[in-house]
């Protein structure tokens, strides 16, 4: 996997909203400790790439068991933060409704810590569309570092 960037977040209005919250709450099923994704900052015009923004908060569930008196925001969960992210561009591009369930995480590569108290920005890029499938690059930036990557896999359930 590459460790450059998808695309360049200097050319993005960190503090724009493209898709609120409420948005991805209709758009995404998950909810309470498991919604990952607080919205979408920007996407292109065909939904194929997208930045959406995880705020790490210090109130969350896995704090007290995730390294006690050092916790680390878990690699599965910024995996499950990109495929929300991923899941919502695929929905607003090929205007589904059904349920879209993730089928793969390939070639994670984890870079760096995500602490509480963190803003994450999350990258995704379409790799492959198809009707009932997608594919997305994804890849997870805090401090202008990178910090995690991963191909997502999803489809239509």
């Amino acid at each position: 996997m590459a460790s450059e960037l998808l695309f360049d977040l200097a050319a993005i209005d960190l503090s724009a909203v493209a898709v609120s919250a409420e948005e991805v709450g209709r758009i995404n099923p998950q909810c309470g400790d498991m919604r990952q994704l607080d919205h979408l900052i920007w996407r292109n015009g065909d939904a194929s790439r997208g930045l959406g923004v995880k705020r790490v908060r210090d109130d969350e569930f896995w704090i007290p068991g995730h390294i006690p008196g050092r916790p680390l925001f878990p690699g599965v969960l910024m995996v499950e933060a990109a495929a929300q992210l991923s899941s919502v561009l695929y929905r607003l591009k090929a205007k589904e409704e059904r349920f879209i369930g993730f089928t793969r995480c390939d070639d994670a590569v984890f870079r760096g810590q995500v602490k509480p108290g963190d803003t994450m920005y999350l990258l995704a890029q379409e790799i492959q569309f198809r009707p009932r499938r997608f594919s997305c690059a994804a890849q997870g930036v805090v401090s202008n570092q990178l910090v995690f990557e991963a191909r997502i896999t999803g489809m239509v359930v």
